[in-house]
């Protein structure tokens, strides 16, 4: 900490793709961005070259803490990465750095834990809840490449994040056409274990996507058909169709899936009984917004006797895709 109170931070977000780093200045608890930079993850074989080649990129600052999120469960300051063949050690990183105050968070949970520092003008109400708000604790789930999930645990005054796998839980059809996905996903896995990542993820899109096609849901479409043969990411295509050239089966795709993604949403609030809300993150719920608008809160309510408790929890969209990093800032301040 410098003399006037200012202490410097790095914060980073570190993905199968890409990793991205950020220095801060911060002084009662207002952030200034010195730097940031963003490298593609698997151009390079540790997170400790990213590290050395952003630290040279710019004037030496002495490092009071840092936090870093990850994609994989960090157990005992350790973490192997889901995706990358990086080993990421607290004790390690605090040596390079020259702080003890180093944190390896989940990616999660530090979604999570920014989803308290967003301005209101970077949150989408899907559903009000009750008024005024309750507090308590929150769920937070992301669907993106993959899907993740993840509490704000609540002590009576604060928060604190708490990391989860629910995502790879199993998938709990509600109606006959979900029971036709889960039956088309257990055969197209060789009978293989159905969780909630197989549908509320990219390529779970399409895969409903798929499975309506294939059971006769509606026909698909010229057009269509054209751009998902012509590469790319084939669940953006059928975002595309349905959300600018309203193409039935495209439209079915995203109402399944909405309905999923509030159906779990659902499922998390009562788990746990987060009084104080549930967030969506990731990078699918923005691109999907008017698609989610329309029917998240059919499968979020859909609890039977508990659809009144469910009704009272608020429901938010970050259209934030830095909230990770923001969180994992802000804890690093705790540190």
């Amino acid at each position: 900490m410098k003399a006037d109170g200012t202490e410097t931070i790095i914060a980073g977000d570190l993905g199968g793709t890409k990793t991205l780093l950020a220095l801060y200045h911060e002084k009662s608890g207002r952030f200034a961005l010195l730097r940031d930079a963003t490298y593609p993850s698997r151009g390079h074989q540790t997170f400790e070259e990213i590290l050395d080649d952003f630290l040279a990129a710019g004037p030496a600052e002495t490092i009071d803490a840092a936090c870093f999120d990850v994609a994989g469960p960090v157990s005992e300051g350790r973490v192997q990465t889901t995706n990358l063949p990086w080993l990421l050690d607290e004790r390690a990183l605090a040596s390079k750095l020259a702080t003890p105050r180093v944190k390896l968070l989940n990616d999660l949970e530090a979604t999570a834990y920014g989803m308290l520092h967003l301005p209101a003008s970077d949150l989408v109400c899907l559903h009000p809840g009750a008024t005024p708000a309750r507090p308590g604790h929150i769920a937070v789930i992301a669907a993106g490449t993959g899907l993740g999930e993840a509490y704000l645990f609540w002590d009576g005054t604060g928060h604190h994040p708490v990391a989860s796998e629910g995502g790879h839980a199993d998938f709990a059809p509600r109606n006959d056409v979900e029971i036709g996905l889960l039956r088309w996903l257990r055969d197209k896995l060789g009978g293989g274990h159905v969780s909630y990542e197989r549908v509320l993820s990219g390529p779970g899109l399409f895969g409903v996507y798929e499975y309506l096609r294939d059971s006769g849901a509606a026909p698909e479409s010229d057009a269509l058909k054209t751009a998902l043969q012509g590469g790319g990411d084939p669940s953006a295509a059928v975002s595309r169709a349905a959300l600018e050239h309203g193409d039935a089966l495209a439209n079915r795709t995203l109402d399944v899936f909405c309905e999923l993604y509030g159906a779990e949403a659902g499922n998390m609030a009562l788990r746990c009984l987060t009084t104080g809300g549930v967030y969506l993150g990731g990078g699918i719920a923005p691109k999907i917004l008017p698609a989610l608008q329309r029917g998240f809160v059919r499968g979020y309510l859909d609890k039977g006797r508990f659809a009144k408790l469910l009704g009272d929890i608020p429901v938010h969209v970050s259209l934030e895709p830095r909230t990770a990093l923001l969180g994992a800032a802000n804890f690093a301040l705790r540190l």
